[in-house]
């Protein structure tokens, strides 16, 4: 994915606008908004993505202890502005172990999330029980919001997803253990509202599960 811009759903790689499209297109998926290139993490990498961008991009601030900014990647292009906004961190898990966290917003059929979560997009909301209690409530911008675990990912990984700010917020989690970090109602802050205190993001190396394809 590094390199080019790549479809959100599949990974695959995207035609850009031209003659006959003003519109960037996957083989498989037709329009699709593109994933820019993924660059390593920095202040200045946050700092293009939230300048750009047109959804929240969620971090969890303060973050955990021991955890690092390890990415981000946004979809959409200088056009038509950023459409979706995946945040990774990495840290200890809460059973030991390196955990890993994707949070993605996202509007309605951008399919970042699905990717990631790995199962079959754009929206999660077949994979939602909305009629049961939620399974986890994050303070997301200051106001509680419910996310509920999305069925049909895979079994190494935890996944949930609710709304916030009128988009879809997906959390994805490694190993599937870590989902336990959503019980502890995380505190998510929009970087575009943090002003200085983004520079003060401690950051580590790129997660890999950034640059994966289902």
């Amino acid at each position: 994915m590094r390199g080019e811009p790549s479809c959100p759903k599949c990974g695959g790689r995207v035609r850009a606008p031209g003659l006959f499209s003003d519109a960037w297109q996957c083989d498989v998926h037709g329009v699709v908004h593109p994933v820019q290139p993924v660059i390593p993490p920095s202040v200045e990498a946050l700092d293009v993505v939230v300048h750009r961008t047109r959804v929240p991009v969620w971090m969890p601030w303060p973050l955990p202890v021991g955890w690092l900014f390890t990415g981000v990647a946004s979809a959409g292009d200088d056009r038509s502005g950023g459409r979706a906004a995946a945040v990774a961190c990495t840290g200890p898990g809460p059973l030991g172990g390196m955990g890993e966290l994707i949070l993605v917003a996202e509007e309605i059929g951008v399919g970042l999330g699905a990717r990631y979560a790995g199962v079959d997009g754009p929206d999660p909301g077949p994979y939602l029980d909305v009629e049961k209690p939620a399974d986890a409530k994050v303070l997301a911008a200051g106001r509680p919001t419910p996310l509920w675990h999305v069925s049909g990912a895979p079994d190494d990984r935890a996944v949930f997803a609710g709304e916030a700010l009128g988009m879809w917020l997906w959390a994805v989690l490694w190993p599937e253990q870590s989902g336990l970090l959503m019980y502890d109602e995380l505190v998510l802050t929009d970087l575009r509202e943090a002003g200085a205190e983004a520079e003060l993001v401690p950051c580590g190396a790129l997660s890999p599960r950034l640059l994966e394809a289902p």
